[in-house]
């Protein structure tokens, strides 16, 4: 076995970004599969709520936050 020095050491912010980017993902395909459930059934009130422009206001910004998130977590991993 190869011994090195290097230490595992594991950044939590990066962590907990790609953890928030994988929730956020899933969570846009679980409105992309309401919405074409919905179209398929034709139910015209989730239809109306899965376009709304607050429903996509809130998705961009909680995606502007995490990419922010992750530029501070890159940038304190090149740091060290």
């Amino acid at each position: 076995m190869m011994k090195t020095n290097l230490k595992n050491r594991q950044n939590r912010l990066l962590k907990w970004v790609a953890k928030g980017l994988k929730y956020f993902l899933l969570a846009l395909l679980g409105c992309a599969i309401a919405f074409v459930v919905s179209h398929v059934f034709n139910a015209v009130l989730i239809i109306k709520i899965l376009q709304s422009p607050e429903l996509w206001t809130l998705f961009l910004r909680i995606a502007v936050f995490l990419f922010c998130l992750f530029v501070i977590a890159m940038m304190i991993e090149s740091w060290g």
